[in-house]
């Protein structure tokens, strides 16, 4: 920390030593500071930025794996759960062509659900927000929630 004030210290002392002793530094002294400044901060940023970038890449992995690994267990018990109750069925009496086939319909049943639920997801498209600004649309107008009506937003007595 210390370091960082002294490195700024001499940076800033910088344009007086390039001009002549005893004298005021000029404006293109002043001009080549600033320009020297502003390229070290858009290289912080840009450093700053890869590094987030690179953190936030291996979040990513480290996510997605323990999501495959989840998914696999899901699965698994999933598959665990219509052997089972293929076999209670059979132990009740039903055969086993139609306790095979009302799993099938269980399984089919299950993956409606969770298509109609992925329907209902790309209701709103990626990047919706950005690409109305790239055009220059007016953002959809919000609604008014009145304090009456929620109770959270009702002032206190």
């Amino acid at each position: 920390m210390a370091a960082d004030y002294a490195t700024a210290a001499r940076d800033a002392a910088a344009p007086r030593a390039a001009s002549a002793p005893g004298r005021d530094p000029g404006l293109g002294d002043l001009l080549g500071h600033m320009f020297g400044e502003a390229k070290s901060l858009v290289t912080d940023y840009a450093e700053l930025a890869v590094l987030d970038a690179r953190r936030a890449a291996v979040t990513l992995a480290w996510l997605l794996g323990a999501v495959l690994i989840v998914a696999v267990l899901l699965v698994t018990a999933w598959m665990g759960f219509v052997a089972a109750l293929i076999v209670w069925m059979f132990a009740e009496g039903v055969s086993w062509p139609l306790a095979i086939a009302i799993a099938a319909v269980v399984n089919i049943v299950a993956a409606a659900g969770i298509a109609w639920y992925m329907r209902s997801l790309l209701k709103e498209l990626p990047f919706k927000a950005l690409l109305r600004q790239l055009r220059g649309e007016d953002p959809p107008p919000t609604p008014v929630v009145r304090p009456e009506a929620h109770p959270s937003l009702r002032p206190e007595p």
